[in-house]
């Protein structure tokens, strides 16, 4: 069995991988256009694959690998449709890194809201004289509306993380109110509200969905000016979910109060402005970065790799329709 790896994965990942066939690890990023030479090349079965390699029409439409292991919970870097005609497979490491990213999702909110990166800069720049009645005042969190785009595992850990703190939590999917039974233990605990209800009355509005074409710029220029302007987005999802631009300008004319964001429009750049502005706590990518989780996600990631190498259905298909 055949594996090109894009970049290396943790172990146990790259152990695994190399005990079941050839590993290929190339010395620096692949542009578009070698990973489509590589896939065409009929010199590997399949692909271990980052968010960062993107696997459209053109990089697989002569491609003749098995499948695609990509080493994330999210896939949109990959044309499933495309990779599903040309009998692709491709796998993901589901499940593993929501409680990480949960603590991430809390860890935002509290710093944005309290201000903690401009109060540590104000500190260490030797700005401390002693505490003051009205020094670097925030915004509560306890007792605040926590609002929930997007209901699945992360968001659901979000609101048990939310809830012990004493927030208000609502949440919001397509299609309405989710039944009691799916709710589970969280019936009675939290609220259904529609989009723009929620949008409205949150103190703090935390996105939770896939990236898709209904939710590219979900949140864009409208939707900053309809929150409070006291509320602060926060963003553990997709980078493009929101409009980076128009959410600089909404900071600055303090439309919103702040924003903490772990992921970006078009990684790794940030839109102009974003980092020099005070009332946003802004994180490099790091919901899953845990020692034990990333171990986990690359476990996951190389046994779906095997797996597609054999010509099995991988633990984890994202389109099992191409498998069969």
């Amino acid at each position: 069995m055949r594996f090109l790896v894009t970049t290396p994965i943790p172990e146990p990942g790259m152990s695994i991988l190399r005990a079941a066939g050839d590993v290929e690890v190339p010395n620096q990023r692949l542009s578009a256009e070698e990973l489509r030479l590589r896939c065409a090349s009929g010199a590997f079965d399949v692909v271990v694959a980052q968010l960062t390699d993107v696997f459209d029409k053109a990089v697989l439409e002569n491609a003749t690998i098995k499948g695609i292991s990509n080493y994330a919970v999210g896939y949109d870097n990959v044309d499933v449709r495309a990779a599903t005609r040309r009998g692709i497979v491709v796998g993901n490491t589901p499940g593993v890194l929501t409680d990480a990213t949960a603590d991430i999702a809390m860890l935002l909110m509290l710093a944005t809201a309290r201000r903690c990166v401009e109060a540590d800069g104000f500190l260490r720049a030797g700005g401390y004289q002693g505490w003051q009645p009205e020094l670097l005042l925030g915004h509560d969190v306890s007792g605040a509306t926590l609002g929930l785009v997007g209901f699945g595992r992360i968001a659901r850990a979000t609101a048990e993380r939310a809830l012990g703190f004493g927030m208000t939590v609502r949440y919001t999917v397509r299609g309405g109110a989710l039944p009691a039974d799916r709710l589970g233990h969280l019936a009675g605990r939290v609220q259904y509200a529609d989009w723009d209800d929620l949008v409205r009355t949150s103190d703090f509005l935390s996105l939770h969905v896939p990236l898709t074409a209904e939710t590219h710029h979900l949140v864009d220029a409208r939707i900053l000016r309809a929150m409070k302007p006291t509320a602060c987005l926060i963003n553990t999802s997709r980078g493009p979910v929101v409009d980076e631009t128009a959410l600089v300008a909404a900071l600055r004319a303090g439309e919103i109060a702040g924003a903490g964001l772990d992921v970006y429009e078009d990684e790794p750049a940030l839109a102009d402005g974003l980092a020099e502005l005070p009332n946003t706590t802004l994180l490099p990518h790091i919901g899953s970065a845990t020692r034990s989780v990333r171990s986990t996600m690359a476990a996951l990631c190389a046994e779906n790799a095997v797996a597609m190498a054999r010509g099995q259905m991988p633990p984890h298909a994202v389109n099992p329709e191409a498998w069969r």
